[in-house]
């Protein structure tokens, strides 16, 4: 196990001496995929659905696939075209039309003050790994058709967002996509040994562990004897690690609907009507309400962490308030950058400040009703560090995705899925490493939230045993 420190980041106090089930996610959490890998595969397959089935032009095929033109968090405003990044209050800070960077006085002219409503249909949030090839697809499509001299030769914005959404769920759904991951688990998997042996530490030391994934039986299957059984010491198969598997769970509705479970029989995967008490196994369906009901155990008592800001996280906490823990894939490129990028926040923090007298001095000049020439003088010289300025912060950008930035703020605003993050996980890394690497017993506990009008810093500090004694006992 790496000596590196785990970075497991807080946002609710989270004593895991208390948790009894600790839960995970499949895909993107307990296994974890080659991303680039698998979005580039599913980019290609979306593009062949379109062709076969909608009778989109077959020049799509020419379509690159570009993984670091979208990222996790951008809205897709589908009647439009474009694809926004927003803060934490909604409200449109940037914005593509599709590959083309829309300006911020065309931004404003478009959008006005508008916030983001993301109840309303309009809006699609791009808040999962598995959704990067629809929104690079989506912005390469409209771009496709700005540049054709008959752009009614394919359907509105808004009908092409609709039909690149639904050709990704039908290559989920029939399994075009799944099985070519099965045909060629070592390309799109990426086999974690420490992991495996952490699961068996914390099964070990008293936790009981349980997996609940959307993905249906077959395909959970080969991902956990492909991922998790060879790496196995203290158990023969992922059947006997893992105290409960939940499949074809329909998350987010397994948390608020209250659907009965299915048994699945091992050895061929048919299913039966299950109506008794939860005991080992594997199971198809269900709902989180008969899942604690049956086991006996309270919400506080119970660990989950996904991958998916809504459908894992968000829906989870409104409706059980299960402990939640979040695995941001793209966190460990961020932190990688911000570190990087230290030497540049200090002299673009230091040359705000600069300003500030004279930011304050243009108040009092005003107020005073001052002669233009004073009140030129003080512009100019605001007007010089500002250009000192405007070079730094574009080389600190570059330091992150070439398009968007920071997936965690914009400027020093925090993004709206920075914002979820906060809100709705307690606890947050990138990898679920991270979290196995700490003791069974730690407590986690956050930073006190610094207020606008507070001056003070605290720091924020884990309480946690080594994790040396848990693997003793």
């Amino acid at each position: 196990m790496s000596q590196l420190k785990p970075k497991v980041y807080v946002n609710r106090t989270l004593n895991l001496r208390r948790i009894q089930y600790i839960g995970f996610d499949m895909d993107h959490t307990l296994v974890r995929y080659n991303s680039e890998e698998f979005e580039k595969l599913s980019h290609s397959l979306i593009v062949k659905k379109l062709i076969e089935t909608r009778n989109y032009p077959s020049a799509l095929r020419q379509l690159s696939f570009a993984f670091d033109k979208v990222i996790r968090g951008l809205i897709i405003d589908r009647g439009r075209g474009n694809l926004i990044k927003v803060n934490r209050f909604g409200g449109i800070r940037e914005c593509m039309h599709g590959l083309s960077r829309v300006e911020f006085a065309e931004q404003k002219r478009i959008y006005g003050t508008t916030y983001i409503d993301l109840s309303d249909p309009n809006f699609l949030a791009i808040d999962t790994a598995f959704s990067i090839s629809l929104a690079l697809l989506f912005a390469q499509i409209v771009d496709y058709k700005d540049k054709l001299k008959e752009k009614d030769s394919l359907p509105s914005y808004e009908t092409i967002s609709f039909d690149i959404e639904q050709c990704l769920d039908e290559v989920h759904r029939d399994n075009s996509l799944k099985d070519q991951v099965k045909s060629n688990l070592s390309q799109f998997v990426v086999c974690e040994p420490d992991v495996v042996r952490s699961l068996e530490i914390y099964k070990r030391s008293g936790k009981k562990l349980f997996v609940l994934t959307n993905s249906y039986f077959d395909y959970t299957k080969a991902l956990l004897d492909f991922a998790i059984t060879p790496f196995l010491s203290e158990h023969k198969s992922w059947t006997e690690l893992f105290e409960i598997v939940i499949v074809g769970a329909q998350k987010p509705r397994f948390f608020w609907d209250k659907l009965n479970f299915f048994k699945v029989n091992l050895d061929d995967g048919t299913m039966t009507i299950f109506d008794d008490k939860l005991a080992p196994g594997v199971y198809h369906g269900g709902s989180a309400s008969l899942f604690t009901k049956s086991l006996e155990v309270s919400a506080e008592d119970i660990l989950y962490i996904g991958d998916h800001i809504y459908g894992d996280i968000v829906r989870l906490k409104k409706d059980c308030n299960w402990r939640t823990g979040l695995v941001v894939d793209e966190l460990e490129g961020e932190l990688v950058a911000r570190r990087k990028a230290s030497g540049l926040t200090k002299i673009i923090n230091e040359k705000m400040k600069e300003k500030e007298p004279l930011e304050q001095k243009l108040v009092d000049l005003r107020d005073a009703n001052a002669g233009s020439e004073d009140i030129q003088e003080v512009l100019k010289e605001i007007s010089q560090i500002d250009a000192q300025i405007s070079p730094l912060i574009v080389e600190y950008q570059q330091h992150f995705n070439p398009t968007w930035g920071e997936m965690m703020r914009i400027g020093n605003e925090e993004s709206f899925f920075a914002s979820q993050l906060e809100r709705y996980a307690c606890i947050y890394m990138p990898c679920l490493a991270d979290l196995l690497a700490c003791s069974s017993r730690t407590y986690f506990r956050g930073y006190r939230r610094i207020l606008a009008h507070e001056v003070e810093d605290e720091p924020r500090s884990i309480v946690t045993e080594p994790k040396e004694l848990v693997e003793s006992e």
